[in-house]
């Protein structure tokens, strides 16, 4: 079989229902980087965050007929599972259990090493960009719900903000997103 070279999201889905492995070859192709970028971002451990990544696709292909294009784009849908994946093995028990055993130099430069490497996928797919056209404020907000997997309640605490303010704000920055992309389009 030979591999494929570029397909429309359409056709990517319709060949993932079907399981077609060539087109998940091309999905790993065209998607990992940038669905690491999320993955590290949250996870900041190599090895975790590979390991992460690999259930991600795990979940997308085993899920992919749960996808609804009428609710929004494919990699939008995968951007989603990858950060609900990340911040589900960052909160599982195990994982917390580690993290509270790592001596505190550690866990200085994992978070050093990882936010070089993550810099550099974010800028590949160019969303850094993107959230630098938002408000300060905003911007601040989906680094630390997407990228850092804080919740709403948790921001509102950080930032010494009340959770409307929270829920707010967020609604404003997605939409202000929203517009963004499309021009980039």
């Amino acid at each position: 079989m030979s591999p494929i070279h570029y397909l429309d999201e359409d056709t990517l889905i319709s060949l993932l229902q079907k399981k077609d492995q060539r087109a998940f070859n091309y999905l790993y192709d065209n998607y990992a980087g940038a669905l690491y970028g999320v993955v590290i971002r949250i996870v900041t451990v190599k090895e975790y965050a590979d390991e992460v990544l690999q259930n991600v696709f795990v979940k997308v292909w085993n899920h992919i007929d749960a996808f609804d294009s009428e609710r929004g784009k494919l990699y939008t849908w995968m951007i989603n599972i990858a950060r609900n994946t990340s911040i589900d093995y960052i909160k599982s028990k195990s994982v917390q259990n580690e993290q509270k055993n790592q001596s505190l130099p550690n866990i200085v430069d994992a978070k050093e090493n990882h936010n070089f490497t993550v810099s550099g996928h974010v800028d590949h797919i160019g969303f850094k960009n993107v959230l630098n056209d938002l408000k300060a404020e905003w911007k601040e907000l989906i680094e630390l719900a997407y990228y850092e997997g804080y919740t709403q309640q948790e921001i509102a605490v950080k930032l010494d903000i009340p959770l409307g303010t929270v829920k707010t704000r967020t609604r404003g920055a997605l939409l202000e997103l929203k517009k963004i992309l499309k021009d980039y389009q």
